[in-house]
């Protein structure tokens, strides 16, 4: 890998300590990783190693082995890593903050450099890093020589790599790459929007051209609330405002009857842990006056807008509603959803930011309602990274959500390997979070994938992003 040299346990060593560099902006993936505690080589065999663990971790297995190796000459040519252990990095993380080497490779490693440059972007894969046009393709392709062709396996996917190069082409917008479709000019299109989806089988170019598929994606949306804010403290007033949204309606009207309603973070595929005893909240414009009126939100003005008097100061009931500027369908939401406030005399504006502007806004907890969607995996569910309190700061608990009992059995969750207990602990979980609403759960969407027919090996699946591009061949017939 990187100039073609062989993997040693060694380079899984500098990747770990990669991750864990207390100063490399990567907190979402930490948490992840923090049951590794050391790593053990050995003089006779540079391919051999152990992972000292210092606890029980449900997804030991999968992130143990789930990352993408690292090779120092190519990250970190100046060795400034080298002097630091695993072990350390674990128990000394806050102290090595302030250290200049920690500090330095960090800036290196964060920088631009390391994220588009053709040379400085160097993996273990069957692809190297070609070029990026911003805002417009990424080109890898295909290594003369790599590892993976030596391994015969019909059962792993991830060493098929048949495509001499992967061009991923960015449209911006969905009518543009519409017609880019149904010229042929595109072999694959995702994401594709369902009331465009819908319309596909009508085209001859398409049903000619194109198989359409729509397996369920393991992912989930949802409408954020900052629970630090003092007009959104209540549980009641949340729960309140999960009864102004019409999810039945958001699925048929919006998503074209393509999704399933979630009543939590597990997806319902996973049978034996999604709590299917919970309620979702029902569209119920009276009960949401009645919630918001025992909570202390009335209109003493007459002004039409629902306030309260909070630190000794009269607060009208208005929200600002964030999504990302260009997506329809988050933008439709929104606008429902500002309808049936108003019903309620609460006033709602409605935001369009651009995508790295949304992000940062979340991440630094600078919103008060957005559109929101996560991506998951048929693994188990670990809910650190969304919802424990000590992911508010740099990981993804973006709402402020959980206190001590919550972040407890979060923590007990990601030590049970009793698949039983484990599954009673997620429906306690998600009962937990049904009931105070730092989401409003929406629905577990399908897929809606296009791909050219002249490709065999190119069936769909329920792994993002629905579909294994590098195992594509071309059907010799077509």
């Amino acid at each position: 890998m990187g100039r073609w040299q062989p993997i040693t346990a060694k380079d899984i060593e500098f990747t770990l300590k990669v991750i864990k560099n207390p100063k490399v902006d990567n907190a979402r993936t930490k948490p992840y990783y923090e049951f590794i505690e050391d790593i053990k080589f050995y003089d006779n065999d540079p391919l051999k190693f152990t992972f000292i663990c210092k606890e029980v971790y449900i997804l030991a297995e999968s992130s143990s082995g789930d990352f993408s190796v690292l090779p120092a000459s190519v990250y970190d040519p100046k060795g400034l890593m080298s002097g630091f252990t695993i072990k350390q990095l674990n128990e000394n993380a806050a102290a090595l903050e302030n250290d200049p080497k920690i500090i330095e490779f960090a800036k290196d490693f964060n920088s631009e450099k390391y994220q588009r440059e053709k040379g400085s972007i160097v993996g273990s894969g069957p692809y190297a890093f070609d070029s990026w046009i911003t805002g417009q393709k990424v080109v890898i392709k295909r290594k003369k020589s790599w590892w993976g062709d030596n391994v015969k396996t019909d059962k792993n996917m991830f060493f098929e790599a048949n495509a001499p190069e992967l061009i991923y082409q960015t449209i911006n917008d969905q009518t543009t790459a519409l017609v880019a479709l149904k010229a042929g000019n595109l072999d694959v299109m995702h994401g594709i929007k369902a009331k465009d989806y819908v319309s596909l089988p009508q085209s001859k170019k398409i049903t000619e051209n194109y198989n359409l598929h729509t397996p369920m994606m393991m992912a989930y949306s949802y409408l954020g609330l900052n629970t630090r804010l003092p007009k959104f403290s209540d549980k009641k007033v949340r729960q309140a405002l999960a009864h102004l949204v019409d999810v039945d309606k958001i699925i048929k009207t919006i998503s074209y009857g393509m999704a399933v309603r979630v009543v939590g973070p597990i997806h319902p595929s996973k049978t034996t842990e999604y709590n299917t005893s919970l309620t979702p909240y029902s569209y119920d414009v009276e009960m949401a006056k009645k919630m918001l009126a025992e909570a202390g939100w009335k209109d003493s003005n007459g002004d039409g807008t629902i306030d309260k008097t909070i630190n000794g100061e009269k607060t009208e009931f208005k929200i600002d509603f964030t999504y990302n500027g260009g997506n329809d369908e988050r933008k439709a939401v929104a606008l429902m959803f500002q309808e049936e406030a108003r019903k309620v005399g609460i006033e709602v504006n409605v935001v369009p930011q651009e995508w790295s502007i949304y992000l940062d806004n979340q991440k630094n907890h600078k919103f008060e309602m957005f559109y929101g969607a996560w991506i998951s995996s048929p693994i188990p569910n670990d809910h650190k990274q969304i919802f424990h309190t000590e992911s508010y700061n740099g990981g993804s608990n973006y709402v402020g959500f959980g206190n001590a009992s919550s972040d407890a059995l979060i923590d007990s969750i990601r030590i049970e390997l009793n698949e039983p207990k484990r599954d009673a602990m997620n429906k306690r979980f998600q009962a937990i979070l049904h009931e105070d609403v730092p989401y409003i759960f929406l629905s577990a969407p399908k897929e809606k994938i296009a791909i050219h027919k002249r490709f065999t090996n190119a069936d769909a699946s329920v792994m993002r992003p629905g579909f294994w591009e590098a195992g594509f061949k071309m059907d010799p017939n077509w």
